[in-house]
């Protein structure tokens, strides 16, 4: 079944298109996501420097209608939300086709991932433009067996890191340096590496190793 990887751009009347450029260091990874009615109730990570000024901030959007941190340490907090604009969740709904989760936002751009006809990719691509959601189709599959495991931001840490000597013995470049290279936070950056690698690794064992690895568990 083909599989597209897009990049919505997401407009600052948005209440998420407008945090993550106020917040433009800070990742928000939606972890799930349901319709209710006409809002939307969902779960979102916030990585970043400072998430109790992205969490205020998110509590003083008037379309979030509800917003709990049901975790959180120094620099990432998960909060369940609840919206009254969840335009990529009712451009999916009607549209027929679930988004596929995570779903990474930084700097007003989403990256989505979906799994669908070609039919159902063009109605997606038919409701974003009607929501006047901007976007680009940045890759089109025709198997999800083709493609690559890393969302776009993994792939540019990782590739970037690869590059710039990090992953050599010796370092050439710190976390600290490669942060600021990519103009991201240092928190966010390890944490969007270490998921790359996770994934990377668990790959190669299950393509390579010929081991059964579950690609699904959680990170810890």
């Amino acid at each position: 079944m083909p599989y597209a990887e897009l990049t919505v751009t997401l407009p600052s009347a948005v209440w998420i298109g407008a945090l993550s450029r106020e917040f433009s260091e800070t990742t928000f990874r939606v972890l799930s996501a349901i319709p209710r009615d006409r809002d939307g109730v969902g779960l979102v990570e916030v990585s970043g420097t400072d998430p109790t000024a992205v969490l205020t901030a998110m509590s003083e959007k008037p379309t979030v209608t509800a917003a709990e941190v049901v975790h959180r340490n120094d620099d990432t907090a998960v909060v369940q939300f609840e919206t009254t604009a969840p335009l990529l969740l009712s451009a999916a709904q009607a549209s027929g086709m679930p988004l596929s989760l995570p779903l990474e936002i930084s700097d007003g751009r989403a990256h989505v991932r979906v799994t669908a006809s070609r039919d159902r990719i063009a109605a997606l691509g038919e409701e974003l433009e009607e929501l006047e959601l901007s976007y680009t189709l940045d890759r089109l599959y025709d198997s999800v067996t083709d493609t690559s495991p890393l969302s776009p931001t993994q792939r540019e840490a990782l590739l970037t890191a690869v590059e710039r000597g990090y992953y050599d013995t010796p370092r050439d470049i710190s976390l600290t340096e490669l942060a600021e290279e990519l103009n991201t936070a240092k928190s966010s950056l390890s944490g969007t590496l270490h998921r790359a690698e996770e994934t990377v690794v668990k790959t190669f064992v299950t393509d390579r190793l010929d081991a059964d690895v579950d690609m699904d568990s959680p990170s810890h």
